[in-house]
């Protein structure tokens, strides 16, 4: 499963060819009723997907100028099948889809005519190509956790999870000093998504934060004093989840003796006590909080703690270790690793404050609900944003099989607090008296 696709001489089309091949290699093993999967509504079925990802590149860099569709899809019923903002979710099993070799060549077709563009030098497709590299960059990810989902082998370009732990004093808090910030995007940070912008003062009060995300190791106690079964950890709406899910432990974890063991794709392993806790939704983080006496962070404290410099929390880095682009010695981005590493891991990406592990690693829950920014201005793609404010929880910060070009401080992920097949986890905050 490859393309033929010229490589456009600008880091912009190189980009979208190194999506399109990380693309490519997360379904490349996939056969048979792989393509389809069992009907649920936290994933979508991956021949479906991978056509959606085509569609909406075409769409957006070769048929549309941010107002107006401008020409029909070179795949005729295109909009009728793939376009995600009216083809129901639970329909798209059911869709008379191409076959897998007639997708492949429609998105190679799409990509190519997308960098015979680029390479004629149009800059007006900049804002789109960038649009359309860093959705293809979201479903990437979206495969990852689909192949968890539904019990598929780790990608195969992806190494086992790294567990070797270096012993330290990581479990402190770190005092954050408050003050005055700018939340948000600026226009000179490029390319940000409308839920960002624009960037606006805000006035925080000192806060205590955990230098690591939570443990599993930390969350295990948890369970073991029946925090899934007393009611009064629980909010309301969480304690609803907990009965109708029937949860009584994170996500692929299941007790053998005295042991627990934790899915990892389709193997199961020893739960790795110091890496992150992942696969927890934002109800399980708000009873481990309340369990604990602790709180989550705030979303503008989370970016106050990794995106400022103390003495002077209106100087804002790009990323927690400084504006350098995110490396291997920084995070563990990317999807190279096939889960969490131990929390006190990559040292070189500390924020300026000191805090671990900021970006990479586990998506990380605020206490925030997704709401839009002061002044707030619906860019072209209006569904990205604006129909998931009120209802959604802010994350923030990245894991493991986040494309690090995706990320920086600013940047604002969000998903309904029941879910917990995506890689979050959560650190925790000290309850002032």
């Amino acid at each position: 499963m490859s393309a033929a696709l010229s490589y456009h001489e600008s880091d912009l089309g190189k980009q979208l060819c190194d999506a399109r091949e990380r693309t490519l290699a997360l379904v490349s093993d996939l056969d048979g009723n792989q393509w389809f999967g069992p009907k649920l509504a936290i994933v979508n079925p991956p021949l479906w997907e991978l056509g959606h990802v085509g569609w909406f590149q075409e769409y957006w860099c070769l048929r549309n100028n941010g107002s107006v569709v401008l020409s029909p899809s070179i795949l005729r019923h295109a909009d009728e099948l793939y376009d995600s903002a009216t083809v129901a979710h639970d329909t798209r099993w059911d869709l008379p889809l191409p076959s897998l070799d007639q997708t492949l060549a429609y998105l190679e077709d799409v990509l190519q005519r997308v960098l015979d563009i680029l390479q004629r030098g149009d800059n007006k497709l900049d804002y789109f190509a960038q649009l359309a590299l860093y959705h293809e960059d979201m479903h990437g990810e979206a495969f990852y956790y689909t192949r968890q989902t539904l019990d598929y082998a780790k990608p195969k370009f992806a190494s086992a999870v790294p567990t070797a732990y270096a012993e330290g004093d990581m479990d402190k808090d770190i005092t954050i000093a408050g003050g005055t910030m700018m939340l948000g995007a600026t226009p000179q940070d490029g390319f940000v998504f409308d839920n960002e912008k624009w960037a606006h003062e805000v006035e925080i009060k000192p806060f205590r934060i955990s230098r690591t995300a939570v443990s599993n190791a930390e969350f295990a106690p948890f369970i073991d004093d029946e925090g899934y079964q007393r009611r009064e950890l629980w909010s309301e709406q969480g304690w609803r989840w907990r009965q109708d899910a029937h949860a009584d432990a994170p996500a692929y974890w299941v007790k053998n003796g005295s042991a627990w063991l934790l899915r990892q794709f389709n193997e199961w392993v020893l739960l790795p006590p110091h890496n992150a806790v992942i696969h927890v939704n934002w109800f399980e983080a708000e009873a481990y909080c309340r369990w604990a006496k602790r709180r989550l962070p705030t979303e503008a404290e989370w970016e106050m703690a990794a995106a400022t410099v103390p003495g002077n929390t209106m100087l804002k880095r790009r990323y927690p270790w400084g504006n350098d682009r995110p490396s291997g010695k920084h995070a563990n981005l990317d999807g190279y690793a096939a889960g969490s590493a131990p929390v006190n891991a990559f040292p070189e990406g500390d924020s300026a404050w000191g805090l671990r592990q900021m970006m990479g690693n586990a998506w990380e829950w605020t206490a925030d609900w997704f709401l839009p920014y002061p002044g707030y201005v619906v860019d072209p793609y209006k569904e990205y944003s604006k129909p998931w404010f009120g209802n959604h929880k802010v994350l923030r910060g990245g894991c493991f099989a986040t494309r690090s070009r995706l990320l920086r401080n600013t940047w604002r992920n969000f998903y309904t607090p029941d879910r917990r097949d995506v890689f979050s986890g959560f650190r925790t905050c000290a309850i002032e008296p």
